[in-house]
């Protein structure tokens, strides 16, 4: 059976499924920042913080970034140092270098203004089905589908779909579902009420507060009568997301290089992970019998007056996790240096770290005033 077919199958319960969605959205959203307004720069600036982070997290940062760049001009215009510093922490630096290049776009080919069409959207760079749809329709209350990790759960429930969402047909089959959906919004609601906008947030919604991975809230679902997955008691196989890729274990030396209240930071080239971020020296070990010191001798032409160890952090970025194991560093002098800056230890807040040299830098900063 082909997607169109199972399509019509599913029309009558996809049509009883509206009104729901639509009134428990009204009575239960969140007020979320970016709810209270319709413009579409702001819009854009929450979907792309809230890509792989959660609200909670989102929020604040997207404040800090309306307050300091309020238009796409001052997002086109503003130096990369800022925008970087305004999304440190946020993590996928890409998306805030995306997110600028678009913006520059805009006022290249939009005369500063988002663009209403949906290709247009669909063609900024950093933007894809789903974010476009979510502009297009939050914004703009256009008839587009979205369909990202919480609407793939609700709608495979809901749905009775066992299969893997992250396979084409399965994948094509939920898009349509999801275009059905807000198309039968549009329909079913003549006032002028976003009708749109509210159905795709709605399943947004359902997904972030009660159909939720893991203990969701099945009682108080608004859909649970038409839940095939409730029905059958399958709410915890559902999606069939298959097996997880095996977690990579990766090991890396970091050296806080300082003296005179001044430490050496570099800048992450472009085109690698986190790139255009500050950091301190540091080189992956993996597998290496090599000690600290040999490390540093290898790779500084001066010898430190001292070299001891400072902490050991463990974090993750996506499938690797990784041990930074970090070393304090005292030359006899201040060198020359051909790569990085030196840098007072009270400029390390103007400057955006990776997450995990932001946290060496408050221990080297703890390390120079305690005067060890």
């Amino acid at each position: 059976m082909n997607s169109n077919s199972k399509l019509k199958i599913q029309n009558s319960k996809l049509q009883k499924l509206v009104p729901l969605l639509l009134d428990w959205f009204s009575k239960n959203a969140r007020d979320l920042p970016w709810r209270r307004t319709r413009d579409p720069y702001a819009i854009w600036v929450s979907e792309i913080m809230l890509q792989q982070t959660q609200v909670k997290t989102v929020m604040p940062y997207w404040e800090r970034w309306m307050r300091a760049l309020p238009t796409i001009e001052t997002a086109a215009k503003a130096p990369s140092d800022k925008i970087h510093k305004l999304w440190e922490g946020l993590g996928y630096y890409t998306r805030v270098r995306n997110l600028q290049k678009a913006a520059k776009l805009i006022l290249e080919r939009h005369d500063g203004k988002f663009p209403k069409k949906f290709e247009d959207v669909l063609a900024l760079p950093g933007i894809g089905r789903y974010t476009a749809g979510a502009i297009c329709s939050i914004a703009f209350n256009q008839p587009m589908p979205i369909l990202d990790g919480n609407v793939i759960r609700v709608l495979t429930r809901i749905f009775g779909i066992k299969k893997n969402p992250r396979e084409k047909e399965t994948n094509k089959f939920l898009w349509q579902l999801a275009g059905q959906l807000v198309h039968n919004s549009k329909l079913k609601t003549k006032s002028s009420k976003p009708c749109c906008s509210h159905l795709n947030q709605s399943l947004m919604e359902l997904g972030a507060l009660v159909c939720a991975p893991r203990n969701p809230r099945c009682q108080i679902c608004p859909a649970r009568k038409l839940c095939v997955a409730f029905r059958e008691n399958r709410v915890d196989k559902l999606p069939n997301l298959g097996k997880r890729a095996t977690a990579t274990t990766r090991h890396f030396v970091a050296f806080i290089v300082g003296r005179d209240g001044k430490f050496l930071v570099r800048r992450r080239p472009a085109g690698v992970v986190n790139a255009h971020l500050w950091e301190f020296p540091n080189f992956e070990i993996n597998g290496s019998t090599q000690g600290a010191k040999e490390i540093f001798n290898s790779a500084f032409d001066f010898e430190p007056e001292e070299i001891q160890s400072l902490c050991k952090l463990k974090h993750s970025i996506t499938r690797y996790r990784i041990t930074l194991e970090a070393f304090y560093v005292r030359p006899p002098k201040l060198p020359e240096i051909s790569e990085g800056i030196w840098l007072p230890h009270s400029r390390f807040d103007s400057l955006a770290f990776t997450a995990a040299h932001k946290k060496l830098a408050s221990f080297a900063a703890n390390r120079m005033l305690s005067g060890r």
